[in-house]
């Protein structure tokens, strides 16, 4: 039977090229979103994926929405965890509201679908669970405080349920992009980009969405239960950790 894998912001940017890669593989994939029902019913027209609408960041509306995959789709043996936004703004100026809801959206949510599905992948010895993280979670970025620290906490957040997991085939692994051709990016003006970030990148260009994708089906499949704890930078050579 199919693995049936979880992606969270699965519709759009990232989420989506995740989405549509696991499912030309051959899982049975369930993309959550949280706003864009027009995005969202046309990714499910064109792929047809099954979207579900909740909020990440609830622990109550993702107990719901898990139980609803389950009863559509089976147990749940792959999770992506994408979902993101951003709120940005220097230290000095950001507000609590926009600490608290990119913290919730980008770190508490992964512990909410994590904890959600992690007891049936002990149960059933098998589980391959990836954490999207970012470039700007490894080395920081002016004006990013909240994102760099809920991008950043994914990264001992994976460490942590990988020593956990391991005895179970239970493995946690974390991609950290660099800057990825999706509306995110889009939205920086061009002169920001052409001078702040391109010159930076040692392969010249911007990644793509489906880069990323690749990533997470390498590290979902089945054969790759040896790799665990990981993190996999995805960044033209921006940042290289040693």
């Amino acid at each position: 039977m199919a693995r049936v894998a979880v992606v969270t912001g699965g519709t759009r940017g990232i989420g989506e090229a995740i989405s549509i890669a696991l499912s030309r593989k051959g899982y049975r994939v369930a993309a959550t979103y949280a706003g864009n029902d027009e995005a969202a019913q046309r990714f499910s027209a064109a792929t047809g994926i099954p979207v579900y609408k909740f909020d990440v960041g609830d622990y109550d509306a993702c107990e719901k929405a898990v139980a609803q995959v389950t009863h559509d789709l089976g147990p749940i043996d792959v999770l992506v965890n994408n979902a993101g936004i951003t709120r940005d703004a220097p230290l000095h100026r950001m507000t609590r509201a926009y600490w608290g809801d990119v913290i919730r959206t980008n770190l508490d949510s992964a512990f909410n679908m994590t904890r959600l599905v992690i007891d049936s992948m002990r149960g059933r010895n098998f589980g391959r669970i990836v954490n999207i993280s970012s470039i700007n979670g490894r080395k920081g970025q002016f004006g990013q405080s909240n994102y760099a620290a809920a991008k950043a906490g994914l990264l001992g957040f994976t460490k942590a349920v990988a020593l956990e997991g391991a005895a179970k085939n239970i493995t946690c692994n974390v991609i950290a992009p660099g800057y990825i051709n999706t509306e995110m990016v889009a939205a920086v003006p061009k002169d920001i980009l052409e001078s702040k970030i391109l010159p930076f990148i040692p392969v010249g260009r911007l990644g793509t969405a489906e880069e990323i994708a690749r990533c997470v089906v390498f590290l979902a499949a089945d054969d790759a239960g040896f790799i665990t704890g990981a993190c996999l930078d995805a960044n033209g050579g921006q940042y290289i950790a040693s």
